[in-house]
């Protein structure tokens, strides 16, 4: 059997703790770190005996008068060797200066684990485009308002019409999709159009705090209440009193932590760590999850957090979304970054909606980031995604490849066409009943939920108009 070759890191970092940090997190997919306190000795290990064992290196911080020589002495000996920058400084302007220096990819601390060893994962895989920046791209993202979200997928204006209608009240919500579709762009948007958009919105990522404190941070504690508990801390909960906390992938809270959380949603009392008392809060719970929560999972929680659902599409299922997706990134890339406007081709057009988007709209608006840092001209062409094209051709993972898009969908889409699919892929009209479901729902999505509305606007009496969401097998929650 043919033995592995070693995968070695090179971290250059002068913080000897946060290099053992590091070390440890990476440790943990099976990367053997190689420590440098500095410039020289970095360059050194680079050319080493064992400087070919080296698949990615790490910056600590990013310092504009010294690292981009740093960058481009190592590209001398490696060319296609990626190079990670971690900062501190979470401003778009730097990342810009990183990315235009030659870094591969852009994280600002402090980073959760799962997000850096993402990253390494993606700049050591050949098959998946380095530097996607999803972090840097995520700041590029203003406050949308539900009405602002770019889709006309039929499946994806159902989502967004139980999501406004649920903004109507103060129930808990549950937001599911794969990573990177936009559930927290969903959840803060839900939180814009309630009545509680001018209390607090605050989040927690419940599978980044470590289980022993993750009671601490959600409710609080008393003085004393465990070792190291020198001073009273408020938990989220009572933060967020007034207003809407989001918990991001709520599946990972431990099963006494879900317990604890089912009771404060049933009476709204909230118990600190160590305190006999409670205190009574009027906060609204947003739980997004990538999956659906797990059968282990409190069965009184999911069925309370459960009962208004919005379940997100992944990129690959409304492929006709991403040429206005695409168009609508780029020119939020521009205002943000202080880059020239560009355009796009329709052959980059066809090539983005082709590639299956693992990652989804979050991988799609870090890729075309990138793209636009190395534009030198106004338009995009299939030639500034080569990455993309070579992964198109794989197709040992499931999500390398999208599925089946016709000729006359991808032009009909590239041309602004409605998002109501009238053939099949072999060129066959779909059955009149599955279009007038896509109909449907794209009206709900269209007018925000309003039944009265969409049953007028289709010409169709309110009665008539439910009795087709049941027979369609539509879920009534969006009316």
């Amino acid at each position: 059997m043919r033995e592995e070759p070693t995968r070695s890191l090179l971290l250059l970092d002068s913080n000897a703790d946060e290099r053992r940090l590091i070390a440890a997190i990476a440790a943990r997919a099976g990367w053997s770190v190689v420590g440098a306190a500095d410039d020289e000795l970095a360059v050194a290990l680079l050319q080493g005996p064992h400087g070919r064992e080296v698949q990615a290196a790490i910056f600590g911080s990013w310092d504009v008068d010294d690292a981009p020589a740093l960058i481009e002495v190592l590209r001398e000996h490696r060319p296609n060797l990626p190079v990670i920058v971690l900062s501190h400084s979470d401003t778009v302007s730097t990342a810009v200066e990183a990315m235009r220096a030659g870094a591969s990819d852009f994280l600002v601390r402090p980073v959760a684990p799962e997000r850096l060893l993402e990253a390494l994962a993606a700049n050591a895989d050949r098959r998946r485009a380095s530097g996607e920046l999803a972090p840097v791209s995520e700041k590029l993202a203003p406050p949308l308002e539900l009405e602002q979200l770019v889709g006309s997928a039929p499946e994806f204006r159902a989502a967004l019409a139980i999501a406004a209608k649920s903004a109507r009240n103060r129930l808990p919500v549950l937001v599911l999709g794969e990573p990177g579709t936009g559930k927290e762009t969903v959840a803060r948007a839900i939180h814009a159009a309630s009545l509680r958009n001018k209390g607090p919105l605050l989040s927690l990522d419940c599978k980044a705090i470590p289980a022993n404190i993750i009671d601490s941070e959600l409710f609080g504690h008393e003085k004393g209440a465990f070792a190291g508990a020198f001073a009273p801390k408020t938990g989220k909960l009572v933060q967020a009193d007034g207003g809407t906390l989001i918990l991001d992938e709520i599946a990972a809270l431990p099963s006494e932590t879900q317990e604890r959380l089912d009771r404060m949603l049933a009476t709204g009392e909230v118990r600190p760590v160590g305190l006999n008392g409670s205190h009574s809060v009027d906060v609204r719970v947003i739980a997004t999850s990538s999956r659906p929560l797990p059968d282990e999972f409190n069965p009184g929680l999911a069925e309370r957090i459960g009962a208004t659902t919005v379940s997100l599409p992944p990129l690959r299922e409304r492929s006709s979304d991403i040429p206005a997706l695409t168009k609508h990134l780029l020119s939020r890339v521009a205002e943000q970054a202080d880059l020239k406007p560009l355009s796009i081709g329709d052959d980059a057009l066809a090539l983005l909606m082709r590639y299956g988007w693992p990652g989804n709209v979050r991988q799609l608006a870090g890729v075309l980031f990138r793209a636009a840092l190395q534009c030198e001209g106004r338009s995009l062409t299939a030639e500034h995604f080569p990455h993309i094209a070579v992964q198109s051709r794989f197709t040992s993972r499931r999500t390398d490849f999208a599925p089946t898009l016709s000729k006359t969908r991808s032009e009909e889409a590239i041309a602004g066409a409605p998002g109501v699919t009238l053939y099949t892929a072999d060129g066959h009209l779909r059955p009149l009943d599955e279009i007038e479901a896509d109909i449907i729902r794209l009206a709900i999505g269209h007018y925000r939920g309003r039944m009265s509305e969409v049953a007028r606007r289709l010409g169709i009496g309110r009665s008539t108009l439910y009795r087709k969401l049941g027979g369609l097998g539509i879920d009534t929650t969006a009316a």
